[in-house]
């Protein structure tokens, strides 16, 4: 193992992995997984108030990047959802929605169920089941 990896239980880490960078529940140019299908994205220094801030400059339309909103922005971990929402934020945020989805997939099975189940016997005895 080299002196960038770490161990800890059955999990290895590597130090050199890039990590996701949103911004909130949005996505953010700055994250290394974001990238532009047109190769437009320019990352400049600009200086707003004596301090640096680094901004995501579009070549091809001329003027500040608007991230997800733009229709040649991709993820590469295909984490950009529609509205502009990072998948790794929302899930990050929202740990519990998968229970709620589960929860209503098993709702609509037992619905899809109960309806084939009285279309066999005829509709009687529908509220037995």
């Amino acid at each position: 193992m080299s002196g960038r990896e770490l161990r800890r239980g059955k999990q290895d880490f590597n130090l050199d992995e890039p990590k996701p960078m949103p911004l909130g529940d949005k996505c953010n140019y700055l994250c290394p997984f974001f990238r532009c299908n047109k190769k437009a994205l320019n990352i400049q220094k600009k200086y707003i108030k004596g301090t640096p801030q680094k901004i995501g400059y579009c070549m091809w339309v001329g003027d500040v990047c608007i991230t997800g909103e733009c229709q040649y922005a991709y993820c590469e971990k295909r984490a950009l959802l529609p509205g502009n929402k990072c998948a790794f934020a929302v899930n990050k945020k929202n740990g519990d929605t998968e229970d709620m989805e589960k929860e209503l997939k098993r709702d609509e099975y037992d619905n899809k169920v109960k309806e084939l189940l009285s279309k066999k016997y005829g509709r009687r005895d529908l509220d037995l089941l």
